[in-house]
């Protein structure tokens, strides 16, 4: 109730809010336009300035067309000022509000409505009480499996201690996590995916299951880049879709997180080709066909990305970038050779 109160009332000062938070942009009719959340130069992003106070068309409702981010202006304050725990937020909407803790107290007793266990809500609850990944325990787990490319990582976070159960009957314990925020085409999460880390960084939680979905994730994924481009790539994994990007770095890519759900993914109207980056196991091989004929059943090019190991983050942390960029060079249609993948000046 408290955090629905500061948003109406961050609400109902949209305008002012916004060049306060969002000084780097400018209004145009009914909408701040700006780069992104954190006050970037630019046009991708678009806040609604007038609306209703809730539902469909609300004012202060924000989309980022070039990532598919969207939010509320709460999350327009804690990215502009670079905020990590979600009750600073609420301090500095209180603080820019000119209210006192006192003015929500009445509200502020009543628990906020329990979110169902494994919910797409619990999910979106998740993703927003944790932060960037920049600095974090999440981005060194990230380096030491090779992958340095972080850039465009909206959709990954970072939870100190996010809760875990080995089963039902076990106590609850909590770990450190990389969480990741699955969506549809329209950038709504629906669904998390939670890494548990070792508290060194290094290498995944030793627990037995160190990586669970929860949400509704059939048909979506977490995605990295705009997902209305005209070429995507396609895998499993977070890391190896991560791996892809170190030598790719501006082409759209999606996790779907298994096999199964890649092969159910939902593809974009906009798409003209779709890469199927398989993982090198027969599960890899059923998820290459399928998608083969659903891409030729709705015009799309389809063309699979091999990796020489189990996957492509195996090739990156054995082989190194330059072997990887070199790899697929040669599986990539030309004409995104030179529009994607990043060669070193010494390479020709």
């Amino acid at each position: 109730m408290q955090v629905s109160d500061l948003n109406r009332r961050l609400a109902e000062r949209a305008e002012i809010v916004c060049r306060h938070y969002l000084s780097n942009g400018r209004r145009v009719g009914r909408y701040w336009i700006v780069g992104d959340a954190r006050n970037a130069p630019g046009r991708s992003m678009f806040v609604r300035l007038r609306g209703p106070n809730a539902g469909k068309g609300a004012a202060g409702k924000w989309t980022d067309a070039a990532t598919g981010e969207h939010g509320d202006l709460l999350d327009v304050i804690r990215e502009s000022c670079g905020l990590f725990e979600f009750a600073d937020v609420l301090a500095e909407a209180r603080c820019f509000l000119s209210l006192s803790p006192s003015e929500l107290a009445p509200e502020s007793k009543h628990s906020m409505t329990p979110a169902p266990a494994g919910s797409p809500e619990s999910a979106r609850r998740l993703f927003a009480i944790s932060k960037p990944i920049h600095g974090t325990m999440a981005e060194t787990y990230l380096r030491a499996r090779g992958i340095s490319a972080v850039h465009e990582t909206a959709s990954l976070r970072f939870h100190p201690s996010c809760y875990y159960k080995p089963d039902h009957d076990s106590p609850r314990e909590t770990w450190p996590a990389l969480i990741a925020a699955v969506t549809t085409l329209h950038g709504v999460i629906t669904g998390v995916h939670r890494t548990w880390l070792d508290p060194s960084g290094r290498s995944k939680a030793p627990i037995d299951t160190p990586r669970r979905a929860m949400g509704y994730l059939l048909g979506n994924a977490v995605r990295f880049g705009p997902v209305d481009d005209d070429v995507l790539v396609a895998g499993e994994g977070i890391e190896t879709m991560l791996s892809l990007r170190c030598a790719l770095p501006t082409l759209p890519m999606a996790a779907a997180l298994s096999a199964n759900h890649l092969a159910a993914m939902a593809l974009s109207s906009s798409l003209r080709r779709l890469y199927i980056a398989r993982d090198a196991d027969a599960a890899g091989d059923t998820v290459q066909a399928i998608l083969l004929q659903r891409a030729e059943t709705a015009g799309i090019e389809a063309i699979p990305l091999s990796p020489r190991l189990g996957d492509f983050n195996e090739d990156l942390h054995v082989f190194g970038l330059d072997t990887l960029r070199a790899a697929l060079r040669i599986q990539l249609a030309p004409e995104d050779v030179s529009r994607f993948l990043l060669l070193p000046a010494t390479v020709v």
